[in-house]
């Protein structure tokens, strides 16, 4: 006996009791003796690695059985190669008959009309296995593309919503965890660190954690412990920004159960789908981070607040700090410190002459050109404009596949209507089609309408353009450099070699000006 969700989904009455009912009456009104059942429910019909059939091979091994009987066909299986086998070859050396009561197959009269269509009828049942399978797909990516979630899982952070649409909803216990995360990255903490955090604090990982709120139903055999590349795949994961991404996955086919990576041109994105647990500067910030240089913590896990952003305008290679018992902490060039002045000059600087160069720097612009705040929000805006314009494009497109998919479904009613007026198409299959273009009419609008929504004048309200002047103060006042301060403000620092009067050229390129650029000299 067997039952498949798919099944299930087709509208087929044929559940386990009923295939049983009839089994059972069968062997009992033809004398047979049961010797044991064999379930696969939930197992798809072109799957042969079925935990049923595995245990009746092993009997028919052991001779335990010498007639099988299912209620047709494709309950036994739909992959008409294995069926046709062990129909043809395998039950036969075991000296068992099989028989399909639906199909009238029994091999025991292999000179019947069905026995000869039998190959047929396993074609035709791979067939429906397949048709189906697209149907599935199709309907699937078709509540997809209007917003509704259809994995099982959640994102950690977030849980099932009650709507139609099954939209994530914050899981405020694991939220904080993933705001923490976010704000332990914009300190400039590495991935790494991040894990030693939370690994110390005995924060269970997401996989543990969804384990304990089941009470411990699935069967999980994991480690509680956070690796680098799940705090990695958070930190990047624009669902914490209320993006919903699906079909990111696939299975092969219909009978290739493995799962393959969608290119990500193919992706289905649903932006502001959900409710964000981490606001769009803070998201924008993180990811900068990462597409900035990154830098090597030492032995305890800390990260330098400039390491990886320091530069050799020779050599291109970054600037090392070394650090000695009786020496004061200088950076040098690598290619030097690790080739030899053949190859490059050392380039060398005190650590503390450096900062104390660059909060200088940092305050006479900070501090004097911006501390009212109005050239900071100007700047924003300016940049915030040119940004807004790029994300306008990406909803423009969506919004115009919406509405072509709007004319669509304005076509396909039509059509149905004109069939069922020709007495064509039957007044219930009628009904259903006018209900689900209907259904998807009004998904399709509201999406539309969010987008519309969405394009409009970037920062209405000027809240955004004020935390950034806010923050732009904080740094002004700052007595040291951090590494979430240089992270945020600093592209890159050259540090050139010293000329023979003393003096060397600095150059300090910042994140928020037009030409990036600052030159500086240290005498």
């Amino acid at each position: 006996m067997r039952l498949s969700r798919d099944d299930e989904k087709a509208g087929e009455s044929i559940s386990i009791e009923h295939q049983r009912i009839i089994l059972k009456k069968f062997a009992e009104e033809n004398g047979g003796i049961i010797v044991d059942e064999y379930v696969d429910d939930g197992f798809s019909g072109t799957n042969f690695d079925r935990p049923g059939v595995k245990r009746l091979l092993a009997d028919a091994q052991a001779g335990r059985i010498d007639t099988i009987i299912v209620k047709d066909l494709s309950r036994f299986g739909r992959n008409y190669i294995q069926v046709g086998q062990y129909i043809d070859y395998i039950f036969p050396a075991y000296g068992i008959r099989f028989i399909a009561l639906g199909d009238h197959v029994d091999t025991a009269d292999r000179a019947s009309a069905a026995m000869d269509m039998m190959p047929l009828m396993n074609v035709f049942n791979e067939w429906h296995a397949a048709n189906t399978s697209k149907k599935i797909r199709a309907v699937f990516e078709a509540s997809q593309r209007v917003g509704k979630y259809t994995n099982w899982n959640y994102p950690y952070g977030y849980k099932a919503g009650n709507d139609e649409k099954r939209t994530a909803v914050i899981d405020e216990e694991a939220a904080a965890v993933v705001r923490r995360i976010y704000d332990l990255r914009l300190q400039g903490d590495s991935a790494r660190t991040i894990a030693g955090i939370l690994n110390g604090e005995g924060i269970p990982n997401p996989a543990a954690y969804y384990t304990r709120l089941d009470g411990g139903k699935r069967q999980r055999s994991c480690s509680p412990l956070w690796p680098p590349q799940t705090v990695r795949r958070i930190l990047s994961d624009p669902t914490y920004l209320g993006s919903t991404l699906q079909h990111r996955t696939a299975r092969i086919s219909y009978k290739n159960h493995k799962v393959v990576h969608v290119p990500k041109s193919e992706w289905i994105v649903t932006e502001h789908a959900h409710e964000a647990i981490v606001s769009e500067e803070i998201w924008d910030k993180v990811q900068a981070t990462y597409a900035s240089r990154r830098g090597r913590s030492d032995k305890a896990g800390r990260v330098h607040a400039l390491s990886g952003l320091l530069a050799c305008p020779d050599c291109g290679k970054k600037l090392k700090l070394k650090t000695a018992k009786n020496a004061r902490a200088c950076f040098l060039c690598r290619t030097y410190a690790d080739l030899g002045k053949k190859y490059c000059s050392s380039h060398r600087i005190d650590e503390e002459t450096l900062e104390r160069l660059l909060l200088e720097d940092l305050r006479s612009l900070l501090g004097a050109a911006e501390i009212d705040g109005a050239k900071a929000e100007e700047r924003f805006l300016k940049a915030l404009k040119t940004r807004s314009g790029q994300s306008k494009t990406s909803d423009e497109k969506q919004l115009k596949a919406l509405q072509s998919r709007l004319a669509e479904l304005e076509k396909l009613t039509q059509a149905a209507f004109e069939e069922k007026v020709l007495g064509c198409l039957p007044q219930d299959v009628f009904s259903d089609l006018c209900e689900k273009y209907q259904s998807e009419r009004r998904e399709i609008l509201q999406a539309k309408s969010k987008l519309e929504g969405r394009l409009c004048r970037p920062d209405p309200d000027g809240k955004a353009a004020e935390a950034y002047a806010r923050r732009f103060r904080r740094y002004a006042s700052a007595e040291i450099l951090t590494r979430e301060m240089c992270l945020q403000l600093i592209d890159r620092i050259t540090v050139g070699e010293k000329y023979e009067n003393g003096e060397r050229e600095i150059h300090i390129y910042y994140k928020f000006f037009a030409d990036g650029t600052r030159r500086g000299e240290d005498q």
